[in-house]
This record gives structure tokens, sequence and C-alpha cells, in this order.
């Protein structure tokens, strides 16, 4: 479905745009992939790389409705991944986070209808789910926008959707590239927060594909959410290094000793599918969407009440082995 499509990525020089950007290019034929974001010299970096016919690099920030109305002239398909993420930051600077996450999803919802775009996904977070801090709370706010904008749209074409998922392995910010830094810098001990700390565990290339399915799946106002396995953080500590003691440390400010993705207050709206779940809208549109089935013909099924997909409680938690096979795959070793 991406083959002749002009695809925008907001946000685009990150660790998700490069890597959808990568495949994209590997898979399909696009007649354009916009890279639009704020940093010049990560641009520039990037376009070292992918600096193939179809490729456009845009200067812009999401702050700015008219240049995200420039930007996706012509556009068929929209990946919304930019957003201030780091829980300290946001904590300390709420009304940038707001600015960015909460004002620039409301830019992206008026440029897309605008430029009557077919669909857009937006990136969540398992932080989003029950939010404790600011970022959760700000992509939270998001999410509710992208949703409620297909009843802006109304009979109009364009269709926006939702994909949350977990902490993606070794991306910017995350545990990874710290404990990494930790060990060559040849530290004694690696930090712990709390032993009993788990997370949601994803790839890279994972988080992608389902991305790229669910533009496939959805009819507009869903929120996609991945069945993936869950880590300890202990056991994560031991696979990147096994003869480093651990010292508890405390959990920071923000942070949770477990995260949620499918909340149990949302238990009525969730349906289960094959390797996904999705949590259905908490309005009415004014046009029926059957959500049990989705636009590939898969079906969903109600959820028992009070259900949660719960990192703590997940079935599927990965092994200390299995954990380094994926650092591995990762290019994290």
């Amino acid at each position: 479905m991406f083959n002749n499509k002009s695809i925008l990525i907001t946000g685009g020089t990150g660790s998700f745009g490069k890597q959808f950007t990568k495949t994209i290019l590997e898979r399909y034929d696009p007649k354009k992939v916009i890279i639009f974001s704020r940093d010049e010299l990560k641009q520039f970096e990037m376009s070292q790389i992918y600096n193939q016919n179809c490729m456009r690099y845009f200067i812009g920030d999401v702050r700015d409705r008219d240049r995200l109305t420039m930007a996706m002239r012509g556009v068929d398909y929209v990946i919304h991944a930019a957003a201030l993420k780091q829980v300290p930051a946001a904590e300390y600077n709420p009304m940038e986070c707001i600015k960015t996450n909460v004002y620039g999803a409301e830019n992206v919802i008026h440029a897309a209808l605008a430029n009557k775009v077919q669909k857009v996904i937006a990136l969540s977070t398992d932080k989003a789910a029950n939010p404790i801090n600011l970022y959760g709370a700000s992509k939270l706010a998001s999410d509710k926008l992208f949703i409620a904008a297909n009843n802006i749209a109304g009979q109009d074409p364009t269709r926006f959707s939702v994909v949350r998922y977990g902490n993606v392995v070794g991306s910017r910010g995350s545990v990874v590239p710290f404990f990494n830094k930790l060990i060559a810098e040849g530290c004694e001990h690696l930090p712990i927060t709390d032993p009993r700390m788990t997370r949601f565990w994803i790839t890279l290339q994972q988080g992608v594909d389902f991305v790229l399915k669910n533009f496939e799946r959805m009819q507009g106002g869903e929120l996609f959410v991945p069945k993936i396995p869950s880590i300890r953080v202990v056991d994560l500590a031991t696979a990147m290094a096994p003869d480093l003691p651990q010292k508890t440390i405390g959990i920071r400010p923000g942070e949770k000793l477990h995260e949620v993705m499918c909340p149990g207050d949302d238990s009525h709206l969730t349906l289960e599918f094959g390797d996904h779940y999705v949590i259905r809208p908490t309005i009415q549109y004014v046009y029926h969407v059957d959500f049990n089935v989705n636009k590939l013909g898969e079906k969903g099924l109600a959820v028992e009440q009070e259900f949660e997909y719960h990192s703590g409680r997940n079935p599927h938690f990965l092994t200390i082995e299995e954990i380094k096979e994926i650092n591995h795959i990762a290019g994290i070793e």
C-alpha cells in the first residue's frame, strides 16, 4: 500500500523515523518520504545515509501549524513520532512538553485535515496509560486528540489511529545505552532503581512492522497495542553484565514499578486479536465503525471485565538468554 505513495514522518530523524525510513525504502517504492523535524544537523547526517530521489528533508517544528500544513501537501500517510520524551525534562519544563506533545498533536491533526491526508498514525507510549508524570499525561491528551479527530473529519477521507507500545530496545534515552556507557567506563556496579521493576520490551524493527501493519488494519479511532514480552530490569542488568554487582538506588521521580498498556478501566472497550489488542474509542462517531473486524478481516473478541495488560503480570517474560539474543539482534552487546 506504500508503493507510489507520499509519506511524512514528524520527528523523522529519531530512532523510529530512521528505522521506518530504512524499512520503507527496502520493501516499497514510495513516491516521497518526507522527514519533518527541527534539527538541521540530524537531517544532514540522515541524508548522508538515505539520499534516494524520493527522500525529502523539511526543517520544521510541530508547534508551527503553517509549516506542517505546507509540508503535508500531497501527502497520503503521516506517522506522528515527534515528541518531548524525557520524563525529568518534562517535569522541569512543563509548558514546553505541552506545547510539543499536545499543541503539536493538534497542529498535525489540522494540517492532515486541511490536506485530506488518507491515514495518520500517532505513536504513543505505555506511560500514557494511567499516567503519573507529565510526559505520560501529555501523551494521553495527544491520544485523545487523535481519536476524537475522526469525528472532526466526519465524512472527509482522513482517518486517525494511535499505536501504543513499551520500551524500545536500545532507543535513545532508554536504560540499555545507559548501562552500556557505565560498563564501557568500567563501573563497579550497575544501578537498579528497584529489583521488582518490570517493563514491556520491543525491538525497533518490531515497532516499525507493527505500525506498518496497522496502516492496513485501521478504520480510524483504534488504539493499537501489540502483544509483546516483559523483562525484569535485574535480568537485563545480568544479561548485559553478568559479573557486575547490582545496587538498588530507589525509584526516580515520575517512574513506575510496572507499566500498563491496556488499563483495567478500559477493559469494556478492549478487544483481543491474535497478536495485538485494540482499545475502542470512548466516544461515539458520527458514522458507524465495527471495530470487532478490521480492514484485513481479522476478528477481535472482548476481553474479560477488569482485564489489564500489565508488565508485571504478563504471561510472557524474557529469560536472560533471550534478552541477550534480542540485544544482539538490536546491535547491542
